[in-house]
């Protein structure tokens, strides 16, 4: 079986990492899905992709003057002022506004979306006793030195969640070491592919399971990876063509800002 995990939520159809976009992924069928922790000055834990906050939230005009915009100097409080929806209706990023997949009453509901929490996030996907594959963002700036790992795990605990409905990935293995040690009831997966890198770097393949970069691998290189006995999970495949390659090559989970369009894939295999 294949699984299809919703990246960010589903993004293309919703602001990332927002709570609107994780029960669109839901809704939409995705197996489980994707997002990521960072941490806030005050040491909240929330779901936050970029170092910084320009790209998806208005935080230059809240905060003008501000001398940095790294979701790391700022308190959770002030990213509770954020709104966190209003630049994917502005820039439409996927074009589904355009094409009429969102439409306009819905595009507006997204205006004034918030920043979640771990714990918010936790809470919903608890709520649908749906999986997650929580990546754990590298620790920069104000950050470094923080027990991310110590309060992520305190806080998957709290929620409930059994321990199988939990994926743990990071660029930053250290952690996933961390966790193995002092968690290994949870699956941890290491990233690998960071963009902008020549390949994909597996290392001695020391651990079980993979999130790869599918720009920097073709389905024959999956298939010796997989014949190895890892499994291998791809981010972020969008186009229906590498889908079917992908799956036709053995990989575990597809991540994919499309999760219709994969489970529609899937249907027919």
């Amino acid at each position: 079986m294949v699984f299809n995990s919703a990246h960010r939520g589903a993004r293309s159809l919703a602001p990332e990492n927002t709570l609107a976009a994780i029960e669109k992924g839901f809704h939409l069928g995705a197996h489980l899905w994707e997002t990521d922790i960072s941490v806030t000055r005050d040491g909240a834990l929330v779901l936050f992709h970029d170092n910084t906050l320009e790209r998806t939230t208005d935080a230059l005009t809240r905060f003008p003057g501000r001398k940095s915009y790294a979701i790391s100097d700022f308190t959770l409080d002030e990213l509770r002022q954020l709104d966190a929806g209003s630049w994917f209706v502005r820039t439409d990023p996927f074009d589904q506004i355009k094409s009429g997949a969102v439409s306009q009453e819905e595009a507006a509901s997204f205006r004034g979306l918030t920043i979640p929490t771990l714990q918010e996030g936790l809470a919903f996907t608890a709520s649908k006793n749906w999986p997650v594959n929580l990546e754990i963002k590298t620790l920069l700036g104000s950050a470094v030195g923080f027990p991310v790992v110590e309060k992520a795990l305190s806080e998957v605990r709290q929620s409930g969640l059994a321990p199988e409905l939990i994926f743990f990935s990071s660029f930053d293995h250290s952690l996933l070491d961390e966790i193995k040690e002092k968690a290994p009831e949870f699956d941890v997966q290491a990233l690998i592919g960071d963009t902008g890198g020549p390949k994909n770097n597996w290392g001695d393949l020391a651990y079980d399971t993979y999130n790869a970069n599918q720009d920097l691998i073709t389905p024959d290189e999956l298939r010796d990876i997989v014949a190895k006995g890892k499994r291998v999970n791809l981010w972020t495949v969008n186009d229906p063509a590498r889908m079917k390659a992908f799956i036709e090559a053995g990989v575990t989970t597809l991540i994919t800002d499309f999760p219709h369009i994969l489970k529609t894939i899937l249907t027919a295999v």
